[in-house]
């Protein structure tokens, strides 16, 4: 089985960027499953990095971890570091209503809300006080211009977030999370439950947004994480099994784990 890898990803050289979310000695638990164990990668800025693996692995989870979005299920406990920018979230002073600005999430089936396509775009900025309602029209345009939608809804504004097909859907919800202008987007799982078209124009925006925002993506998909990711970290019931550069995952995998899952063997 082979994978075509981004000529961009070729030319990528990991050092060269640097560290903006780093795990240490990160733990999770449901309860008494204990679902990350001892994770320690650094997500550098400024690229695409997918977190691969079969099912319940813990991808989703590990990406939770990011924006505490795990501290919404009361059986969760964690231990360890989660830095951004150098600064443990996880610490008790944090304030998670902030950290969630500054990490928007995109999630496995557009959740646009039920109001037209310009207030889906206009509610977070109002929510958050980060604009004034004179600033609205302006955040409106530059994030839906962000997520590539602009010229197909510009006419069409005051339609319902509902009268969009799927992957418009999704870019509306990209467009919602970039409406704050956060640091990083965190994706989970963003083109399950869209058409090949959709995923296309999804993944060649994920190209498009690294060059602003840091971008974490989990995926099942093998073939989109060697298409639009620089760093890879593999899965595996808890646990880290290899993270580094996508074409070394994915050509010269260092563990026996790893050359399985990628060549379909099991997962």
């Amino acid at each position: 089985m082979s994978y075509q890898i981004n000529e961009e990803l070729l030319r990528f050289r990991p050092k060269m960027a640097q560290d903006k979310v780093i795990f240490n000695d990160f733990n999770l638990w449901y309860g008494e499953k204990h679902a990350l164990i001892d994770i320690n990668i650094a997500v550098k800025s400024n690229i695409v990095t997918a977190f691969m693996g079969p099912s319940g692995c813990g991808k989703s989870s590990l990406l939770r971890g990011i924006n505490r979005m795990n501290d919404i299920i009361p059986v969760a406990r964690s231990t360890g570091e989660v830095l951004i920018d150098g600064k443990n979230i996880m610490g008790s002073g944090i304030n998670v209503y902030d950290l969630r600005k500054r990490v928007g999430m995109v999630f496995q089936r557009p959740n646009p809300f039920p109001m037209s396509i310009y207030d889906n775009i206009a509610y977070a900025p109002l929510l958050h006080d980060v604009a004034e309602e004179e600033e609205l029209d302006k955040i409106v345009e530059n994030s839906l211009r962000g997520a590539a939608l602009w010229d197909e809804v510009k006419d069409r504004l005051d339609d319902s977030a509902f009268s969009l097909s799927g992957g418009q859907q999704q870019r509306l919800c990209i467009a919602r999370a970039l409406s704050i202008n956060p640091d990083i987007i965190l994706m989970d799982e963003p083109c399950s439950a869209l058409d090949p078209i959709a995923t296309i124009k999804i993944e060649a925006l994920m190209r498009e947004l690294k060059e602003k925002y840091t971008v974490v993506l989990v995926t099942h998909n093998l073939q989109q994480a060697a298409r639009v990711s620089e760093m890879t970290a593999f899965m595996y019931i808890g646990e880290i099994i290899e993270f580094g550069a996508t074409r070394d995952i994915f050509e010269n995998p260092r563990e026996e784990l790893t050359e399985k899952y990628i060549t379909g063997r099991f997962g």
